[in-house]
């Protein structure tokens, strides 16, 4: 498995990867798939400042994980949000692992000092993941968000980059 900076032609694979988690599930909250010309974008926005990782093998991208922005005020500027999102096909080989320890240190070099991971709840098999690669639980969004009619929890987990506190 190789792990390597995405990019724009990453992005139908990507694209493919995400669209049913959009469509068919409440782990992502938008409602509306993003294009592929849209992934792209994205790829290039969050690749200027932070980490957009893939995961692939023979060609076929796996997965995919990233860090961005965690929120816009100016004081958080070194703490990244964080995310990776696995081909059901290629779950339980350990690209969600090895995305993250990657990403990790990838964005610890740009500079940002602590990750978040905000997870849909509920969602052992991602808590698992997160807690396996030193994310600490924080607590609990609750009916922070309504996807398909109903009332989700968003569970934070935190984990630092750098040793500076």
């Amino acid at each position: 498995m190789l792990i390597r900076p995405a990019t724009p032609a990453d992005a139908a694979a990507i694209q493919a990867i995400y669209a049913p988690i959009v469509a068919e599930t409440a782990i992502s909250f938008e409602e509306i798939t993003p294009t592929v010309a849209e992934m792209a974008a994205r790829i290039e926005s969050i690749s200027a400042s932070h980490v957009y990782l893939t995961a692939e093998a023979d060609g076929r991208v796996l997965g995919y994980a990233y860090a961005s922005q965690h929120r816009p005020r100016a004081a958080y500027r070194t703490s990244a949000e964080v995310t990776v999102y696995v081909d059901p096909a290629a779950q339980g080989r350990g690209v969600g692992r090895a995305l993250y320890r990657a990403l990790l240190p990838a964005a610890a070099a740009k500079g940002y000092h602590a990750a978040f991971a905000a997870i849909t709840l509920p969602n052992a098999p991602s808590i698992a993941l997160h807690e396996s690669v030193g994310f600490a639980y924080l607590g609990v969004f609750k009916q922070v968000g309504r996807k398909f009619g109903e009332w989700r929890d968003v569970g934070w987990w935190q984990r630092p980059l750098s040793d500076e506190g």
